[in-house]
Parts: C-alpha cells; sequence; structure tokens
C-alpha cells in the first residue's frame, strides 16, 4: 500500500510538472508570435492560479496560462495587505545595478558608509545639480552616491556629450562636479557606459532625473534633501 501511495505521489509530481512545462512553453510561443521584440528573462507561477508571473528585464509582467491575456500592473495580497509584485520588482532593480557593476559609475563616499543609492542623473538637470551640490550633507549622513548617466535628450546630443567627456575625464568626480556647475568639460572620448546606463534607465522605466534607486532596489522619483532620504532608507531597513 506504502509503495502504491508513494508511486501514485511521484506520478502527481510529474503531471504537475509537465503542465507547468507545457504552460511556460504555451506563453513563450504565444508571446513570441505577438510580441516578437520582447525578450523574457524568466517564467513561473504566480502566486494565482492559471495565471504565470514573466520577468522582462526589470519589470514583471502576468499571462494566464494559456498565453491568451497579458496584465500589466501589481499583485496584491489582500489578506496580507501586501503588495507581491513590488518585492518581485525590487528584487529585478538590485539584479541589474549589481550586474552593471561599480566599476562602470561615478562614485562619492562618506567615511563610514550606512547606505548606498544609485542616482539616474543629468548633467543639465536643475534638480540634479542641486541634488550634487548639497552632495557633502548626503555624506555627512552615511549615504554612498553611485551615479549613473541618463540623458535625457538622448543619444549624441550635448548633454550626451558631456557625460562622455566627464566620464572620459582624468578625474570624473571632479570633472563632474564642474559640469554641474555649468562649467566647460574638455571635450573628451574613450571607451564609456554611458549607453548602457541608458539602457539600463530604460529597463527602469525612468522618465526623469534625478531618480534615486536605494540598496533594496526601491525607487524614489525626483530629488530629496539629504535627512528626508536618510529616513526613507532608514525605514526601509526598520525591522518588519
Amino acid at each position: 500500500m506504502k509503495k502504491i501511495i508513494t508511486l501514485a505521489a511521484v506520478s502527481l509530481l510529474s503531471l504537475a510538472f509537465s503542465t507547468a512545462y507545457a504552460d511556460e512553453n504555451t506563453i513563450k510561443q504565444s508571446i513570441a508570435k505577438s510580441m516578437p521584440t520582447m525578450k523574457i528573462d524568466a517564467i513561473k507561477p504566480s502566486e494565482v492560479k492559471g495565471l504565470y508571473e514573466v520577468l522582462v528585464g526589470t519589470n514583471v509582467f502576468y499571462v494566464s496560462d494559456d498565453g491568451k491575456y497579458l496584465i500589466e500592473g501589481h499583485l496584491i495580497d489582500i489578506a496580507a495587505r501586501k503588495d507581491l509584485t513590488e518585492g518581485k520588482l525590487s528584487e529585478s532593480h538590485v539584479k541589474a545595478i549589481n550586474k552593471l557593476g561599480t566599476d562602470k559609475m561615478i562614485i562619492f563616499k562618506p567615511k563610514t558608509s550606512k547606505y548606498t543609492v544609485t542616482i539616474f542623473t543629468d548633467i543639465d538637470c536643475g534638480y540634479c545639480r542641486k541634488l550634487h551640490s548639497e552632495i557633502d550633507s548626503y555624506l555627512a549622513e552615511g549615504i554612498t552616491i553611485q551615479y549613473v548617466f541618463f540623458p535625457r535628450t538622448g543619444k549624441d546630443t550635448e548633454s550626451y556629450k558631456k557625460a562622455v567627456s566627464v566620464w572620459c575625464a582624468d578625474d570624473r568626480k571632479a570633472a563632474l562636479t564642474a559640469a554641474k556647475k555649468g562649467e566647460a568639460v574638455k571635450a573628451k572620448t574613450c571607451a564609456n557606459p554611458v549607453d548602457e546606463h541608458m539602457k539600463l534607465a530604460g529597463e527602469f522605466e525612468v522618465n526623469g532625473t534625478p531618480t534615486i534607486v536605494s540598496e533594496k532596489g526601491t525607487v524614489y522619483p525626483g530629488y530629496l534633501p539629504a535627512k528626508q532620504l536618510v529616513e526613507m532608507l532608514k525605514g526601509e531597513n526598520a525591522p518588519k
């Protein structure tokens, strides 16, 4: 009897696995046919029966198991009052930033770092300049600032060229500070990560600067003064 139960359990598990695999293939084929440019990074069952979670870059979508319907939005656990999608988005943000790597960022570090944020910045953006003019306030709060470029005017514009020149400068931090003060920076070109920064901004759906991303992957659009930012970061790191 025990052997029969064990075999039945294995059969059910095998059936569930093959069904899930078939559903994933159905979803992949449906998306490939309707949205051929969409690159799927992962597919897995969501918390809702019949609905699959599809990861595309740093975005999360939900697709029915027959591949006919796609839902763009957040999945909420009503009983737990919890946004299930937000946590997954945050995880994907952290992975994307880690994949870029700190060697492709311009970093301002305090003596003792308590928090780290990555900021999408545009040299010609007024609030980006305001934020950087207060860099000492952020450092005083123990916040490490990791800058990546997002020239909002697009590739090969003046803002883009300034970003490249800053990256190619002998002293990137000094060049960035000078550029944000409106000072001229010597035009230079070299191998640079600005296009990668812009691609990452697209994945994050950044549409304004500055955009601040915490270590936990939470996105804060717009300028935040140091005192306000540190309180938000403390809240993220507080015990739940």
